[in-house]
């Protein structure tokens, strides 16, 4: 903030004054970093093979920022308060635009929930978020096709797997 304040000419206190605290600050440009991403992923397609698609692209999109990834490194327990709790604005906001998605696509006849609307929205963000954090939680790789996946399935775009086809009759 002292940097941020210095460059603007501003004093620090004027500086908390219009933005509020440093993770404020972070939280909106978080957001509006996130939100840039969102209103580029491409959901063509639609129904629940669109919307999974379009998880699938956020993640890897969030996967493949240097700055974020940076960032989650030099302060993995911060970037996880700001991103993921309760009282996270980007959290919320992505669950509120996941949320449009999908009553948008469920009143066109696109997609059949199987969950309430507002708990699917909330569900397939903690799934992106999972394969977003992997590597600050459990130090695996972040994986966007596991979030991919995993939207499908939960959207019902991943069709039933046929049974094993055998030559001859299994003993």
């Amino acid at each position: 903030m002292r940097e941020l304040a210095g460059e603007l000419g501003v004093s620090r206190a004027t500086l908390h004054r219009w933005v509020g605290s440093r993770d404020h600050l972070l939280g909106e440009i978080l957001w509006a970093e996130t939100a840039a991403v969102l209103e580029n992923v491409s959901y063509a397609g639609r129904g629940g093979e669109g919307v999974a698609a379009a998880i699938g692209a956020f993640v890897r999109t969030v996967n493949a920022s240097a700055p974020f990834r940076a960032f989650l490194r030099r302060e993995p327990e911060r970037a996880l308060r700001l991103l993921t709790t309760k009282a996270s604005l980007v959290q919320s906001r992505t669950i509120e635009k996941v949320r449009e998605l999908l009553s948008a696509e469920v009143a066109a006849g696109r997609l059949e929930s199987p969950l309430p609307v507002a708990d699917l929205a909330y569900l397939l963000v903690r799934v992106g978020e999972s394969f977003i954090y992997t590597d600050a939680i459990t130090g695996e790789a972040p994986d966007a096709e596991k979030a991919y996946a995993a939207a499908r399935l939960l959207l019902r775009a991943d069709p039933a797997p046929s049974p094993p086809q055998y030559a001859q009759p299994v003993p």
